[in-house]
């Protein structure tokens, strides 16, 4: 088992699910002495169509590299919230699609999409991540379910059987899939926090970057 299905395995025993499941590091972390990604790789990192949580001026982006089929994103979203919610106006997320679990992640995909025209992004997000176990089971996935998941976070279906097929989103895959490749993100979720990847990977690590370039920020 590799650390981030180690690190997974550990999350998973602390949460039954979402609502009230807040985790927090047990151990301190040094911060990680990163380097921003080269020049020529920093564009691929942020697309001005990518969906951004939190304010959008904030001085502190971390960028997911995100499946929405994947088990470890599902497990890192209430982390992720939790560090929102410590930094306030100081953190957005931007999250850039990985559909490396095939036709439910592209599904899925489509299905976030949709309701970002319909200003259900979050709700919807929330939902898939929620029930992700229904319908993404990699045994027998069901990927026919998300809309009907999606609906009752507030989703039209009827609209967002038109929508999920607009060139838009379409376009949107494809970037996302090359920029993919350009980073050379291999796993869900890789992170990066303003420009400087998460290594090495877990919750710790990761809040620990996100508060020291906070802390840069704002001095």
């Amino acid at each position: 088992m590799n650390r981030r299905g180690l690190i997974l395995s550990v999350l998973a025993l602390g949460v039954a699910g979402f609502g009230g499941a807040t985790w927090y590091a047990t151990r301190p972390s040094p911060v990680a002495e990163a380097e921003p990604v080269a020049p020529e790789l920093a564009e691929a990192l942020i697309r001005s169509y990518s969906p951004v949580l939190g304010p959008e001026g904030a001085p502190v982006t971390i960028v997911e590299f995100f499946d929405p089929a994947c088990e470890a994103c599902r497990a890192f979203y209430p982390v992720v919230e939790a560090i929102m919610a410590e930094h306030g106006d100081a953190v957005r997320v931007v999250i850039r699609y990985t559909p490396f679990h095939g036709a439910a992640s592209e599904e899925a995909i489509r299905v976030l999409e949709a309701a970002r025209m319909q200003g259900v992004f979050e709700p919807v997000l929330e939902v898939v991540l929620r029930e992700q176990p229904r319908w993404a089971s990699h045994g027998a996935p069901e990927p026919g379910l998300i809309l009907e998941i999606a609906a009752t976070a507030g989703l039209d279906t009827e609209a967002a059987r038109t929508q999920m097929l607009a060139p838009d989103v379409v376009a949107i895959l494809n970037q996302d899939r090359a920029d993919v490749e350009t980073v050379g993100v291999r796993q869900t979720p890789t992170f990066f926090v303003n420009g400087k990847p998460l290594d090495p990977f877990g919750e710790a690590e990761l809040r620990s970057l996100v508060a020291a370039e906070v802390a840069a920020a704002r001095s």
